[in-house]
């Protein structure tokens, strides 16, 4: 392969920005900007983005995306400057995110719908510049600090924090196009195929599941908000091949009973090859439904943190008949152990906290050296994760150390608890928090999802529980409520639950 060395065409006049090409016209760079636009480029006319209105090839993606890039340019843009992305799954939010990278800036993407106050509290945080939502908006005159954090970086996602103070996740380029690479060692995303984004791009989970797919030249349908029958519809009329989701969205989708003739003719028509479902707890009792309801498809759980690079842990179909309701094993390259709380690892079938080593991990925390010290223990990041090796590099969650409920000295893991009530035939989901008392330290607050057609006075909860559980991890409290309540990613939020007893916006009911 002959190299030669060219002008970047998106300013010609910043020569300090070259890049490489092969006399194939390939792009030879590790920034995901440059593999995107090898896929273009290789893929030309193929269609690449589908949204309901809108349709583009490879080709027209890439020149959108010059167009976007050449603004950039012209407006003075700098290396590694981090640019706010408003996305929504458009169309043009992929061309918007393809664009920032080739003028080799770093994205920071919000969902359209936040509130300005939001939008003002990010660009305060990274000091970006520009805003782009569907064109450039300049925001600041200032040009932002050189920070070194932000050298070769890819993003900055921003997560909840311990503290409700939103977290800056800074992943580089090289770490999340590795790791995209060991993740299609395993799920195989392949030319011509389709794959349904109703995950936003704002979510790395989302964000990987539309890179792979145009990296490997499939093509991205792309559904703007989930609604259930049009998520359902999508899904036969487009004959997606793999769609990503949450826990969350598939309890929603088995609640309404009017919806099972649809998943009916999905499992029939047999295009769906891979549900990939990760970002929250899926419990064994979902899993199991899923399965049944969609047998011609492959249910691959997946573990993992923006901090990671995500998709630490996969549970492959094969692994889920002997180790239900486990993450799994590690995804390549990564390696994890379990401790106790004074860092020392724990013995097989040991609960503790999960930690991970990888060669993907973050950067950091934006602007914050002292959280990003504390993450980590040396070169393991401290997940937060209560869990066990239930057999040789096979994990299972137990629960977050933080969500740990401490009732009359003894620590549960609501993890526990949900799943045991989510075995009970008549519930669709269920939530547990602890909330302080003055006798027992905590009591258990859980939240009820009844299936359709079930009867709350018939649950007979408290004779169930006494054969699952023990007495002092049964919940004190109970609630219900049609469905969980969400926070801002789709997934099912305790933070949101917590807040509604505590404002009294919940009235307990009377479980027998």
């Amino acid at each position: 392969m002959t190299v030669r060395l060219v002008p970047n065409t998106l300013k010609p006049k910043r020569s300090k920005h070259l890049v490489f090409l092969s006399s194939e016209g390939v792009i030879l760079n590790h920034n995901l900007g440059a593999s995107l636009s090898n896929a273009c480029l290789k893929h030309g006319q193929q269609i690449a983005l589908r949204s309901a209105e809108f349709e583009v090839s490879y080709q027209e993606l890439y020149n959108k995306a010059i167009v976007l890039a050449n603004r950039l340019n012209e407006l003075g843009i700098e290396a590694d400057e981090p640019v706010i992305v408003s996305v929504s799954n458009q169309v043009a939010d992929v061309i918007a995110v393809l664009a920032v990278w080739l003028a080799h800036a770093v994205i920071v993407p919000v969902h359209r719908s936040s509130p300005p106050d939001v939008i003002n509290g990010l660009q305060h945080k990274t000091k970006a510049r520009f805003h782009i939502n569907g064109i450039v908006h300049i925001v600041s005159e200032i040009i932002p600090p050189k920070r070194e954090i932000l050298g070769g970086a890819a993003f900055v996602i921003f997560t909840s924090g311990s503290t409700g103070e939103p977290k800056g996740v800074v992943v580089s380029h090289a770490s999340f196009l590795s790791k995209i690479t060991e993740i299609n060692r395993l799920l195989n995303f392949e030319n011509h195929e389709s794959t349904l984004l109703v995950l936003n791009i704002n979510f790395s989970f989302g964000l990987w599941v539309c890179l792979l797919t145009l990296l490997t030249g499939g093509r991205l349908v792309m559904q703007e908000k989930f609604e259930p029958l049009a998520f359902l519809n999508l899904l036969q009329a487009q004959q997606i091949n793999r769609v990503g989701m949450v826990p969350t969205m598939m309890r929603t989708i088995f609640s309404k009973v009017e919806l099972s003739e649809e998943v009916g003719k999905i499992n029939q028509q047999s295009s769906l090859k891979q549900i990939l479902i990760g970002g929250e707890s899926l419990g064994t009792s979902l899993a199991q439904s899923i399965r049944k309801q969609f047998s011609n498809s492959h249910l691959i759980d997946i573990y993992g943190s923006t901090e990671t690079a995500t998709c630490d842990f996969f549970l492959f179909p094969k692994d889920f008949v002997n180790y239900p309701g486990c993450i799994g094993r590690p995804s390549g390259e990564v390696q994890f152990r379990i401790v106790d709380k004074n860092e020392e690892p724990l013995a097989l079938g040991e609960i503790g906290e999960l930690q991970i080593y990888s060669p993907f991990l973050m950067n950091g925390y934006l602007d914050d050296p002292h959280l990003t010290e504390i993450a980590f223990n040396n070169k393991w990041f401290k997940t937060g994760d209560l869990a066990r090796e239930v057999d040789k590099s096979v994990v299972e969650l137990m629960g977050r150390s933080k969500e740990l409920i401490s009732r009359g000295g003894n620590k549960i893991t609501p993890g526990e608890i949900e799943q045991v009530i989510c075995a009970h035939p008549d519930i669709a989901a269920a939530m547990a928090v602890g909330l302080p008392d003055d006798i027992l330290g905590e009591r258990i607050h859980v939240l009820l999802v009844l299936k359709v057609g079930a009867n709350q006075e018939a649950l007979n909860m408290r004779s169930f529980l006494n054969q699952k559980l023990e007495k002092y991890k049964q919940p004190d409290v109970f609630y219900l409520l049609s469905e969980l309540p969400l926070g801002r990613t789709g997934k099912a939020d305790r933070g949101q639950f917590k807040n509604k007893i505590l404002s009294h916006s919940l009235n307990p009911i009377s479980i027998t």
